[in-house]
């Protein structure tokens, strides 16, 4: 019965086992209903819905922006280039604390005080950012969008380690979806209601301007309020948790060396250029798309708006179906592809047609979900895993660097060009991230690298590397020590065979996590 114990201890708890009626330490002996047990699925599943809405009011606050152009613009006199420097401000920030991120929520604060910190930046700087309007000052708004910056992507990690620290193994695929559609649920949430917001508080207040911007914005923070108390939440249930199955606080696992750039390979370098190149034709057109919808299409603000909208709307319930599909398949190299031509025709559909721009936007959204799922994961075929965390620190440092320029030099395109050599650009973009995808084509297949190999073959070849390197390890064991078949295992190492065979995810002193920048990333 021990031995029992021990294996279900090391196991995290999982839904049932010879542990699942515990009880408190120091209380009276009772078995917990489900629903209060940290190793039952049902309190896990309570858990999961305070950690999908941790990030909530990130992303919902995120596209404030973009849901109120118009509006931002008017009330507070910008021209388009000062209205882009509010996303800029944003990224300017996580060009360093991608890097950061991770050391400081296992090193220095731990997850619990990481994650409410994190949240605070956040919601703080939603409050400054809505100040800001409310008093006529753009600075103040700049000031507030940096703070918000400091704390949005640093959230993002830490709800990504809560998750690897509740859930585990195939569970977690099924978690990551969730979080990425709540993710996009609150960035649409907010394209659609933001408008509808404003209007009612400028009927309250009786006229447009700076305040009832500022109001509106104020009213938004609400939504950064309830993920700060979904955060102190998780921290009363991490703590009891950890105190009832005597577990550690979960790390992320992130090792940053940034030496290891130097041993960066050239498809890694080609990865990092469709990267930039992709994602700054996608995030600034969403940042300043309503008046391009107003102005070319005629639509009204609510109509620009829903337009405007659709990428996220279909990136919640596609991203996780298109992840299953390219994990099916493989051949990442061919879908990353696909995506980067879907995109470019669907600029270029909004640059020189007047087509209903539902059919562009809608052919947008699933080629961006798409390359998510396509790009990020084949980091980490051509990057050893000791490097893993430093090649998706500088893979999110340089897109956010990237975001920062483009979007100021999209504003300055609009003001100067207008939206159709904006639409160009785009489409040149485009074509870089498309030149560096043929590149990488070519790369793999000089030097066999695998990222086009399709799934089959990828399990097929771990299947025989695992193989040949148990049978290398059990030669030189029986080389070293004639009677190594006769020698007892310890009881340590019996729990690591018997967790090994179930697939399970050992303790942190015996394995290495992926790191959660990956994550991170996808949900951008």
């Amino acid at each position: 019965m021990a031995d029992s114990e021990d294996r279900w201890a090391l196991l995290g708890g999982e839904n049932e086992g010879p542990l699942a009626g515990r009880q408190e330490p120091g209380g009276p002996e009772r078995t917990m209903s489900a629903i209060c047990d940290p190793s039952r699925l049902p309190h896990r599943v309570v858990v999961l819905v305070f950690m999908c809405f941790l990030g909530f009011g990130s992303y919902f606050c995120y596209d404030n922006p973009a849901a109120l152009q118009t509006q931002v613009i008017q009330d507070m006199n910008l021209n388009t280039a000062q209205f882009m420097q509010l996303y800029a401000w944003y990224s300017w920030p996580n060009v360093v604390l991608c890097f950061l991120g991770g050391f400081l929520i296992d090193r220095v604060f731990g997850i619990r005080l990481g994650t409410i910190i994190f949240s605070l930046f956040v919601c703080v700087g939603q409050v400054i950012f809505a100040a800001g309007a409310w008093a006529n000052y753009f600075w103040l708004m700049e000031a507030g969008r940096f703070v918000f910056g400091i704390g949005g992507e640093s959230l993002a990690v830490a709800q990504n380690t809560y998750a690897v620290n509740w859930f585990k193994g195939k569970e977690l695929n099924l978690v990551f979806g969730l979080q990425l559609s709540m993710a996009r649920l609150g960035s649409t949430v907010n394209m659609n209601i933001m408008g509808w917001v404003y209007s009612k508080v400028a009927g309250a207040v009786g006229s447009s301007g700076h305040t009832t911007l500022g109001i509106s914005l104020m009213i938004a923070a609400g939504t950064c309020v309830f993920s700060l108390i979904c955060a102190l939440v998780l921290a009363f249930f991490d703590k009891r948790a950890e105190r009832i199955l005597n577990k550690e606080q979960g790390k992320t696992g992130e090792v940053i060396k940034l030496t290891d750039v130097k041993d960066f390979s050239l498809s890694l370098w080609l990865i990092f250029i469709i990267c930039v190149f992709y994602y700054v034709a996608i995030f600034p057109f969403i940042g300043q798309g309503q008046v391009f919808f107003i102005e070319k299409f005629d639509f009204s603000p609510a109509q620009a708006r829903a337009v405007n909208s659709i990428v996220y709307i279909i990136s919640a319930p596609a991203s996780p179906i298109l992840g299953f599909i390219v994990d099916k398949t493989g051949r990442n190299i061919g879908w990353v592809f696909a995506a980067v031509v879907a995109t470019l025709c669907a600029h270029m559909m909004l640059a020189f047609t007047f087509w209903n721009p539902w059919i562009a936007m809608s052919l947008l959204g699933l080629s961006y979900s798409l390359l998510a799922c396509a790009l990020w994961p084949m980091v980490a075929f051509v990057v050893p895993e000791h490097q893993l965390g430093t090649a998706y620190g500088f893979m999110q440092s340089i897109q956010n660097l990237g975001l920062a320029v483009i979007a100021i030099g999209v504003g300055v395109i609009v003001d100067i060009r207008g939206y159709l050599v904006l639409e160009v650009f785009f489409c040149a973009c485009i074509c870089i991230a498309l030149m560096a995808v043929v590149g990488l084509y070519f790369v793999d297949y000089l030097k066999g690298e695998g990222l086009n190999r399709s799934a089959a073959a990828r399990a097929k070849l771990q299947k025989e590397t695992t193989t040949d390197a148990e049978s290398k390890k059990q030669s030189s064991t029986v080389m070293q020590d004639g009677r190594a078949r006769l020698a007892s295992m310890s009881a340590f190492g019996l729990r690591n065979r018997y967790l090994c065979r179930l697939g399970a995810q050992l303790p942190d002193h015996c394995s290495t996590h992926l790191s959660s920048l990956a994550h991170r990333s996808v949900l951008k």
